[in-house]
């Protein structure tokens, strides 16, 4: 089963991208709400993430 939930670390994985550029998209007004806030940070439904990257980073291989 896949996970539902994503943090700042695998949503850097997914992307491919640095820590600071992740917390520069998190800042968009496109970017998706947090699912929660935990005191380890915010987390994210994966299904949120993966449409804003459907939308925004078309050419972003789908998750495996």
């Amino acid at each position: 089963m896949g996970r539902h939930l994503m943090g700042a670390y695998e949503i850097r994985m997914r992307l491919g991208v640095s820590r600071q550029r992740v917390e520069q998209l998190m800042k968009r007004p496109d970017w998706p709400k947090p699912y929660e806030s935990l005191a380890t940070g915010r987390i994210w439904r994966t299904e949120d993430i993966e449409a804003w990257i459907r939308e925004h980073r078309p050419n972003l291989p789908d998750e495996a």
